[in-house]
């Protein structure tokens, strides 16, 4: 019996998630950030032609069982990157983009394979600057890449992860049915820019953990469309271990929306969930007229706050009732 899987991340790059000087091609329209990927997939081939995403790393993988016992294992899937668009007055420049080898690994266990997939690569237009490390400077662009690891279990068990992944741009989970199940917490942009170069990768000497957190819901998804259409106030920066929103406080009608980072729910002093980016906070405060739980920063988050007014009541019971769920 042949058991099947696959899990697949796709990296893009959201609003306002460069920093500093290269951050000007993009305010000034020559470099474009991108659409959010959808919250299923359905064609990654499509999905590449049609220039949706900087890149996709797609592991797909399978064992044969017999009596019981994996009598054999394969390895297939790959990495697929992206065209970089520059928009030089009324043309269009389409910059090839440089992609690195995949590095796929198997490893058999106890009544399992576990296999692990490392894919990546730059654009291909240059990005001359200094770097921490040897050799100080460098021509070519930042590496971005992901690492994804799926094991398969003789009894048809099946679990996937983001292991390893760049601080940039941001990176979005998909299950072997193509749901999205998790996204990577934080962008560092600074950190990737100066460090992400050969040395500093899968390809040189080390990956970077990835810092991950479950999907919000997709009504999540589209009030935060619909409330950042609206225009709202400016990003608020918090600092890591920054109190967000004080468990007995009343409520002042404010709710958070995640950008960037995660934030820890504490009840009563114990932590009994977290949120990351996409998540709307604050909810039960607005529905009980008191801050139910303390949000706290546990990395370095980007927020903006909104009116609980410009949501129904409806909608806030169903993203609290979602929230209880996770915490429970």
């Amino acid at each position: 019996m042949r058991i099947e899987s696959a899990v697949t991340s796709i990296s893009w790059i959201p609003s306002e998630a460069v920093e500093g000087l290269p951050k000007v091609p993009f305010t000034m329209g020559v470099a474009h950030y991108d659409d959010a990927p959808p919250d299923r997939l359905v064609d990654i081939e499509s999905m590449h032609q049609a220039d949706l995403f900087r890149e996709a790393n797609e592991l797909k993988a399978w064992i044969e069982v017999e009596d019981g016992m994996i009598v054999g294992h394969g390895q297939t899937g790959g990495g697929r990157i992206g065209i970089t668009r520059l928009k030089v007055g009324p043309k269009e420049l389409r910059v090839p983009a440089v992609a690195l080898p995949t590095i796929q690994k198997a490893e058999a266990g106890d009544g399992l394979v576990r296999f692990t997939q490392t894919a990546g690569g730059r654009t291909g237009a240059p990005a001359p600057r200094s770097v921490h490390g040897k050799p100080y400077f460098q021509w070519n662009s930042a590496i971005a890449w992901t690492t994804l690891e799926l094991t398969i279990h003789a009894d048809g068990k099946t679990e996937h992860a983001l292991t390893g992944a760049s601080p940039f741009p941001r990176h979005w989970l998909y299950d072997d049915q193509g749901a999205l199940v998790g996204k990577s917490g934080t962008i560092d942009f600074k950190t990737w820019y100066r460090e992400a170069h050969e040395a500093n990768t899968p390809w040189g000497a080390e990956d970077s953990p990835a810092l991950v957190t479950a999907a919000e819901s997709t009504l999540e998804r589209e009030l935060a469309a619909r409330l950042m259409g609206g225009g709202g106030t400016k990003p608020r920066q918090v600092a890591e271990g920054e109190t967000v929103f004080e468990q007995g406080a009343d409520h002042d009608d404010t709710l958070m929306l995640v950008l960037d980072g995660v934030l820890t729910a504490e009840v009563d002093g114990e932590v009994v969930g977290e949120v990351g980016p996409g998540a709307i906070v604050g909810e039960r405060g607005a529905l009980e007229g008191q801050r139910t739980a303390t949000l706290r920063a546990r990395t370095p988050a980007k927020l903006v706050a909104f009116s609980a007014s410009e949501l129904e009541q409806a909608e806030l019971a169903k993203v609290a009732a979602g929230h209880a769920r996770e915490e429970a």
